[in-house]
């Protein structure tokens, strides 16, 4: 009996670990998932209920995140609420197309989308109009994406603001959070309700997230200059390269 209870604690203390760091480098670099789901899958889950399970946790990093960038928040609310609906309704598209079709058609197309994300980031800031309807479906392209497959789909949303907001990096990325929360969370209410989630898994996973969301920020605001693009552009390609070789190879 107690080999098992410390089993089953070992298994939460894992999880809940793997979802603070998983949160700091979802708020930091936007790659939460490359952490999460293989966690969720060395727990012994399989990939179906990895993937839902995992956006269903990820909900929590964006709480933490917007509860940490506060700062950053400041006066975001109009534009928070323009794209936040784009963000949803992307959200709810992905999470129907996962639960109803193969995921091979994202699987392939996902190193090549995340790979230009961070290209893009690579050039040098230029003055962009504000956010107009092109965004907007930019926003909901990449929703859709998170909410079926989301490997990295936070470096591709970083991508496509930073292309069209005027404002600091850090700036940027606080939104980047807060819309991915509004996308992860719509879908993940279908995959409550549809989806195999593990609840078991789920909310020690969240527990970290939430944390991990919080701390986050305050590592993003005291990144000098460009550089919160620069590393995530670089964490970006290394994750583009990675699953390259896995889905090519």
């Amino acid at each position: 009996m107690w080999l098992g209870f410390w089993m089953v604690a070992g298994e939460v203390a894992g999880l809940f670990a793997a979802g603070v760091l998983a949160g700091v480098v979802s708020t930091v670099v936007s790659l939460a998932s490359i952490v999460s789901y293989p966690a969720l899958l060395a727990f012994g889950l399989p990939p179906l209920a990895a993937n839902v399970t995992n956006t269903v946790a990820l909900v929590f990093t964006g709480l933490g995140a917007a509860a940490g960038s506060r700062p950053e928040l400041s006066g975001q609310g109009p534009l928070l609420r323009r794209l936040g609906v784009a963000a949803a309704l992307g959200g709810a598209a992905g999470a129907c197309l996962l639960l109803l079709t193969p995921p091979q058609a994202f699987e392939y197309a996902a190193p090549l989308l995340i790979a230009t994300a961070s290209l893009l980031l690579l050039r040098p800031p230029r003055p962009h109009p504000h956010e107009r309807l092109p965004v907007r479906l930019g926003v909901f392209a990449v929703a859709i994406y998170t909410g079926y497959f989301g490997a990295a789909g936070g470096v591709i949303m970083f991508a496509v603001l930073s292309a069209a907001l005027r404002q600091l990096p850090a700036r940027v990325n606080a939104v980047k959070n807060v819309l991915g929360s509004f996308a992860n969370g719509v879908a993940a209410l279908g995959f409550a309700v549809f989806g195999p989630v593990d609840w078991s898994a789920a909310l020690p996973l969240a527990a970290g997230l939430l944390l991990g969301g919080r701390l986050g920020p305050l590592i993003a605001r005291r990144l000098p200059g460009q550089s919160l693009r620069w590393l995530t552009a670089g964490c970006g390609l290394l994750v583009a390269v990675q699953l390259g070789i896995a889905t090519y190879a």
